[in-house]
This record gives C-alpha cells, structure tokens and sequence, in this order.
C-alpha cells in the first residue's frame, strides 16, 4: 500500500471513527471520496482545516463527494476537538455538526500502511506525526489525486474544489483543464485525438495556438457540459 499509485483501487479498510465503525468502500458508496489526514487533534492550523471543511459542506454535496478524516488520535479525543472546530466554524456557518466522521488510527496502521506519516513532525514520545495527506477517490474506488502536505503547512480547500471539478470534467468528458483553470474556462483538447475527430467531437469550436515550433498542440474548445450534479 505505501506504493498506491494513481488509477489503483483504493484499499477497503475498517476503521472505527467519531459514527461508529464503518468500512470505507461501504462509506462511499457510488459517491466521489475524500481522504484527508491531520496531524493531531487540538492544534491550531488543524482546527482551521477541519473548519474550512465543515463549512464547505454544501460545496462537496453538489459535487457527490463524501469526506472523511483521519489523525493518530482517539475517537474521545476527535469528539471533545469536535466541539473546538464548531467553535471556530460558528461565525461563518450554522452547522451545529461535523458533516463527515473522523477515523482513530491510535496505532497508526493506516497512517503507516497508506503512507501518511511525516517523519519530521514528532509527539511528544518522538513518534512521527501524520502529515496533511489528501486521496480523491472515484466511484469505482480508484485513486484519482493524491497530494501530500507536510504539517507545518494547511491546505487550500478551495484549490481541492478545483481538482475535483476538473477531475470529474475529464472524467465524463474526453478534455483535459490547463493550468489554473477554474470552471467555466477553456478545455483543452487531449494530443490523442485528431483534428477531425476532436471538430466532431467538439461542434462549439476549436482554437488552435500557433507556436514557434509549428506544431499544432494547443488546442482550447469551450467547456462542455458535464454529469456532475452542479
């Protein structure tokens, strides 16, 4: 498992979390799945995290993504943090809740088996820390993101929206999204296809870069319409 490369099928754990015990797979259902680590309850930029998260419930429904959690911590500690991060999250969201459950790894099985451990964040035993590990997870249960954070450093929850869109668009759709792409934004045409098929394919127009080299390799259509429910 530490070697999980992208298009591989995402081990189908049990864990117990802050809902009881769940089996991943069973967890996600036919929806897209999140992942994400943390390095520790009751720590500062970990609460942020969980916060932006939670707040950011909505976001995620549109999309049929279903998050979960994961620390080294222990069902009673992520429960008594629980009421830290509403806390935080209070100002800016009704949510009385956590919309996502979050696994006890106690003894580090799974931050070990997946690969999460950071080596150079330590507790107070001297034992490593997980690091701020995030797995995108399709339908099929195969993994289609992974990014790995170290603990000195909070994600940007809406750059994991952005991922997420584009990996559904590309998924439904036969493009691929250029860099710093935002929905709604040009698409670019896959090398693969040809330029006949890529005009039958995409009937609202191709733009072609002219470049230096000749070669005709950038190619833009308009973003089409996808399956997702947003």
């Amino acid at each position: 498992m530490p070697g999980l490369l992208l298009g591989d099928v995402f081990p189908d754990f049990e864990a117990e979390t802050t809902v009881g015990r769940i089996k991943l797979h069973e967890y996600l259902g036919n929806s897209w799945g999140i992942l994400f680590s943390h390095p520790r309850d009751y720590t500062p930029v970990c609460t942020t995290e969980l916060g932006r998260a939670a707040r950011l419930r909505s976001e995620f429904t549109k999309r049929n993504v279903k998050i979960i959690g994961l620390s080294i911590d222990s069902v009673e500690d992520h429960q008594g943090w629980t009421k830290d991060i509403l806390a935080y999250n209070c100002e800016e969201s009704s949510c009385v809740s956590l919309p996502f459950p979050i696994i006890a790894d106690s003894k580090r099985d799974l931050a070990v088996a997946l690969g999460m451990l950071d080596p150079d964040e330590k507790d107070k035993n001297g034992m490593p820390l997980t690091a701020r590990c995030v797995f995108v997870i399709s339908p099929d249960k195969k993994l289609k993101l992974s990014i790995l954070y170290p603990a000195t450093t909070g994600r940007n929850f809406d750059e994991i929206l952005r991922v997420v869109d584009s990996l559904q668009l590309t998924a439904d759709r036969q493009v691929t999204t250029p860099a710093d792409w935002q929905p709604g934004d040009c698409v670019m045409v896959p090398p693969a296809l040809s330029d006949k098929e890529a005009a039958s394919m995409f009937p609202a127009g191709i733009y072609t870069k002219e470049l230096p080299s000749g070669k005709k390799y950038l190619r833009y259509t308009p973003q089409p319409n996808h399956n997702a429910n947003h």
